[in-house]
């Protein structure tokens, strides 16, 4: 799916959220392409987005559909607002996939619920794509159930890592809630999650459960949608995923709150923080520019610029986290150094 500018621009952004709703600092952004000359303007002074002229022509961007619904609304402002004649178009193939598109310059910014792989770095480097990280907001993974769950709305950390690992609990992988605590009913668990074209998939195999695999009997999606829609009509479901995809559909599914060993935390945009109480479970998320990109087209570096501009005052209407404002303005400075 894609979002990009047409005459009926505002009803299908609307359309857009109503599915959405809902894939280290700037000091470890990891840059691609050899050496750069673009160091960081050490101006004290608040950094502005640069004047530009009218621009006009495509940005292109896929990959993760964790951070499709910040990026989108972007998009939608910057063409509403900044450059009307330029098309922003965001797609949202997953992490994994947006990655293969971009390693070889078929887009020019990669969204990303993870960190850039080394062989992803060395794609790059072989195809002289120059490249650069930045962390745009803060994520929290969220375990969710349906609403009529009354039983496992809190649950510890080690509980969760457990349930989802195979083997752990049934040779067979058939659990039953029972079997995490002897109080709960004697139903099986049905396991959900997105598919491996996701960051968020990921993440919480390769950072929660530590590289062990899934349960056998996990349904894995591709769709968000589709994963709300599973688990708001399976009372014995339990997926993971964004924050934002539970918290624009609260009427829906119900969020578990975890134990990291001080008590239940709901996960919530006062919570998750890297160092705060839904610490464990808060990852940051990501786009990548192509340096290449934003050197040929300004109309590239541009829509840059405004994400690091704008990026907090859509953060949280889309279900993440803000940045520290020390952050977006680095990310800001390095973008406007690109010559």
């Amino acid at each position: 799916m894609k979002f990009f500018k047409r005459s009926a621009l505002t009803l299908g952004m609307a359309s857009m959220m109503l599915f959405a709703t809902a894939c280290g600092s700037s000091g470890s952004n990891t840059e691609t392409g050899g050496s750069s000359s673009n160091d960081s303007n050490n101006n004290d002074a608040e950094p502005k987005q640069e004047q530009v002229d009218e621009l006009s022509g495509s940005v292109l961007i896929d990959g993760s559909g964790t951070v499709y619904p910040l990026m989108a609304r972007l998009a939608e402002e910057f063409m509403l607002n900044e450059q009307e004649k330029v098309s922003v178009e965001v797609s949202r193939a997953g992490t994994s996939a947006g990655m293969k598109k971009y390693v070889v310059g078929e887009t020019d910014l990669s969204n990303a619920s993870r960190g850039i792989k080394d062989e992803e770095l060395a794609e790059l480097e072989a195809n002289n794509i120059e490249s650069k990280e930045f962390k745009v907001a803060l994520d929290g993974l969220t375990m969710v159930i349906h609403p009529e769950n009354d039983w496992a709305g809190e649950m510890t950390e080690e509980e969760i890592k457990t349930m989802f690992v195979t083997g752990n609990i049934k040779e067979d992988d058939v659990v039953m809630w029972s079997d995490i605590r002897s109080e709960w009913p004697e139903e099986q668990i049905n396991f959900y999650g997105p598919n491996e074209n996701h960051g968020t998939n990921e993440f919480f195999v390769d950072v929660i459960i530590e590289k062990q695999d899934l349960v056998k009997t996990i349904n894995l999606q591709q769709e968000y949608s589709t994963l709300v829609s599973l688990v708001s009509e399976d009372k014995n479901a339990i997926a993971f995923f964004g924050y934002g995809y539970y918290a624009n559909n609260t009427d829906k599914i119900k969020a578990v709150a975890v134990d990291f060993g001080n008590g239940p935390v709901a996960p919530s945009l006062d919570t998750i923080k890297e160092d705060g109480e839904y610490g464990p479970f808060t990852r940051p998320v990501f786009t990548n520019l192509s340096i290449n990109a934003a050197k040929e087209k300004a109309q590239v570096k541009a829509f840059a610029e405004y994400i690091f501009t704008a990026a907090n005052d859509f953060a949280g209407e889309t279900g993440f986290a803000p940045l520290p404002e020390e952050e977006l303005k680095a990310n800001l400075e390095f973008v406007q150094s690109i010559k």
